[in-house]
């Protein structure tokens, strides 16, 4: 399959963008070049400048954010809790912040691969973790993939990773809800700016 092109990510609808995002495919080689893939089942949209949960509310420009004003296409990483990265992808203009998270995939190749990075994290080595855990959520679908800091600012349309068409969902099987962990953000607390795939057992417990 061939890589999304920056049309795809330059659409003006960044919630189409988001919905159009479930049963891609979000490829990142491994280190021998294995591709590690999987099928998107969840995200979550950020409007820029008038979304008081992104990080860039009120066109907020800051060393951490400015990432968020690239070209569609680019990936946006952000750390959180002091523990988990949060993989992103940057959509629209550039200058305009928008990004949608990618909250939860479902593992499709190279799940060996997963496994073996998410025990390496694990405070129980030698638990045996179901694979519905490897990457149902955004911190853990990082350590399954070897996301870091390091990925912040790389192009959608380069080697290091990239999207696939892959599987495309009707309408009525596609949730739509409330964001995970935004309570400060106020009446876009509310908006349901949340997308997953219905009775997928990797979208994440949020």
């Amino acid at each position: 399959m061939s890589k999304l092109p920056r049309e795809f990510y330059i659409c003006e609808d960044t919630l189409q963008i988001a919905r159009d995002l479930l049963g891609k495919l979000m490829i990142v080689p491994d280190e021998r070049g294995a591709r590690v893939a999987g099928m998107i089942v969840e995200t979550e949209a950020y409007l820029g400048a008038e979304d008081k949960a992104a990080h860039s509310f009120g066109n907020r420009r800051t060393k951490r954010t400015e990432t968020m004003f690239a070209s569609g296409g680019t990936v946006y990483i952000f750390f959180i809790y002091g523990m988990y990265f949060q993989f992103n992808v940057v959509v629209g203009a550039v200058d305009t912040p928008h990004a949608i998270l990618i909250r939860a995939v479902e593992p499709i190749e190279n799940i060996e691969m997963m496994r073996a990075r998410r025990r390496a994290k694990s405070k129980n080595a030698a638990l045996k973790m179901p694979d519905q855990n490897l990457t149902s959520g955004p911190g853990k679908l990082c350590i399954a993939f070897g996301i870091d800091k390091s990925f912040n600012n790389e192009s959608l349309l380069g080697g290091r990773v990239w999207i696939e068409d892959g599987k495309v969902f009707s309408a009525d099987k596609i949730k739509c809800g409330k964001r995970v962990g935004i309570a400060y953000a106020e009446e876009f607390a509310e908006k349901p700016w949340r997308f997953w795939i219905k009775n997928n057992e990797f979208v994440s417990r949020g």
